[in-house]
């Protein structure tokens, strides 16, 4: 995806990346600050094109292969980083190079993808990655050298936030005195974590959540939704277009999250008092822990939306509620009693710092039997 129409939205932002170029408004060091669900690697893909192919003929044969070249992530003049670790494969000292082949396969296939989904892509098994020094000084020693096609080269830091201390400085001083017609852009999520010398170096770019229309339409056209889904699936997913490609899969998962739903619930109401029912929801903890990662964020992604349901048939909004139950002895009205203005927000963002928390690869043992131990106490809370 490295085509600005293939983008989703950002029309502004897509309008200024090529006037700045056309006029030759190039700053050497950018960042792009966004969530990765917004577009913040198509864009910067989108913009790495641009700059690869300035100054060709769009009808020659030159530009055709250069074009053909970036869409293929094989550009000898555009450049990686991003965040790896030890694997069942790479055992000792991981560099960037060794995922190559995996970066380009999960671009190809998941542009918008998460830090969680290229962890799990190339089989972190719970572990955090990180941009070492050692990959920074690569880096250095391959854009020392001239471009290949003698224009400009570009470097793409792909969730920069992950760079460590020496790495942080070691790209510090490349900024400082840059290779000739070199161009770094450092994609973050985070950008409170980018070193301050760092970040004040930058021309900063901030993407914006998708509009709720934009992100419709596009599901519409990529999963043949209709016009409903597409907006429930949008208003759900929060202007994140990987989060609504989660929440779409999840759709064949929701019996089982129903189910999984109601075990939580009814272990929290039974271990107020009860220290053996405690139990049940230590083995719903345990249940939990061993799901995938991605499977346990559409879980609490899936329970978030579910409460509000439960939150808006509570105070009789009846127009609004959607959910249709797939357990015969479950109904939103049973639980509506309990879900209510005193703990409502509470409950949100419990499930919302649980899914932060799993995205970061906490334990989740630990998040789970938490999340557990706060439902029975909010569930119990008066509403009056």
């Amino acid at each position: 995806m490295v085509e600005y129409s293939q983008i989703i939205g950002l029309k502004h932002l897509k309008n200024h990346l090529q006037t700045s170029a056309a006029h030759g408004r190039i700053a050497h060091a950018q960042l792009f600050s966004g969530p990765t669900g917004s577009g913040l690697l198509p864009l910067a893909l989108a913009y790495a094109k641009t700059l690869l192919c300035l100054g060709l003929d769009p009808g020659s044969d030159q530009y055709q292969r250069a074009a053909h070249q970036v869409e293929g992530l094989v550009h000898p003049d555009l450049h990686f980083m991003y965040p790896v670790n030890t694997t069942d494969t790479i055992k000792k000292s991981p560099a960037v190079l060794d995922f190559l082949p995996q970066w380009r396969s999960f671009v190809q296939t998941a542009p918008y993808g998460s830090l969680m989904a290229w962890y799990d892509h190339i089989g972190l098994a719970g572990k955090q990655g990180a941009i070492s020094v050692s990959d920074t000084e690569q880096m250095a020693r391959s854009l020392a050298l001239k471009s290949y096609e003698g224009g400009f080269k570009v470097m793409i830091i792909w969730m920069a936030e992950k760079m460590n201390t020496e790495s942080s400085n070691k790209i510090l001083k490349l900024l400082e005195e840059p290779p000739e017609k070199t161009v770094f852009l450092l994609l973050t999520e985070e950008e409170d974590k980018i070193l301050k010398t760092i970040y004040s170096r930058c021309q900063l770019l901030n993407l914006p959540l998708l509009a709720q229309n934009d992100l419709a339409q596009a599901l519409m056209h990529s999963h043949s939704l209709d016009q409903h889904q597409a907006q429930s699936i949008a208003k759900r997913a929060h202007g994140d277009y990987y989060k609504a490609q989660q929440l779409i899969e999840a759709q064949g998962q929701e019996p089982m999250f129903e189910q999984l739903f109601l075990q939580w619930a009814r272990g929290a109401f039974k271990a107020k008092g009860n220290k053996k029912a405690i139990q049940e929801l230590l083995s719903w903890s345990d249940q939990m822990a061993g799901l995938g990662r991605e499977t346990q964020k559409s879980f609490l992604s899936y329970c978030s939306g579910l409460i509000r349901q439960v939150f808006l048939t509570h105070y009789n909004a009846t127009p609004l509620v959607y959910y249709k139950e797939y357990n015969d002895d479950f109904h939103l009205s049973k639980l509506a009693p309990f879900i209510h203005q005193n703990n409502i927000w509470s409950l949100q963002s419990a499930l919302e710092e649980a899914e932060e928390h799993i995205g970061r690869n906490g334990n989740p043992k630990i998040i789970f039997t938490d999340l557990a131990v706060q439902l029975t106490r909010l569930l119990h809370q008066s509403a009056a």
